[in-house]
């Protein structure tokens, strides 16, 4: 019986020749990628310009918090501790196009800060900003 379909042409070629042939491309396609960003990276010896916000800052000073969040899961408007009923009343307005800003400290639970933001919430406070001390 014949068969239906013929078998492959090979050339004379194995298995592993076939296969090396065609990750050849492959190969020289990566060494010519990694040439250009070499090459790339040697053109531009201008340093890039300071992004926003990261250039030194004058002293040690701190940005302005509209409400400050402890480690144990205090509340604080401008050093004096508040309760949750009392919030409101010194907190500013709701705002959209200013947020209110809300200074937590490093070892803040995850869990005060979730029931703060829920108080906001409720109070009509839509958009917050976190401010938090960068890791040294």
């Amino acid at each position: 019986m014949t068969d239906l379909v013929p078998p492959p042409v090979t050339s004379g070629k194995s298995l592993m020749e076939r296969l090396e042939d065609a990750l050849l491309p492959l190969i020289n396609l990566v060494f010519l990628l990694l040439m250009f960003f070499i090459v790339a990276g040697q053109l531009s010896d201008t340093p890039l310009p300071d992004l926003p916000g990261s250039g030194q800052q004058i002293g040690n000073e701190q940005p302005h918090a509209d409400l400050t969040v402890t480690a144990d899961g205090e509340w604080k408007v401008d050093g004096r501790p508040v309760a949750t009923q009392g919030l409101p009343d010194v907190l500013p307005a709701p705002d959209d196009e200013s947020p209110l800003k809300i200074a937590a400290e490093r070892d803040i639970a995850m869990s005060d800060l979730e029931s703060l933001l829920r108080v906001l919430e409720e109070n009509g406070y839509r958009e917050v900003i976190l401010l938090t001390e960068p890791a040294s």
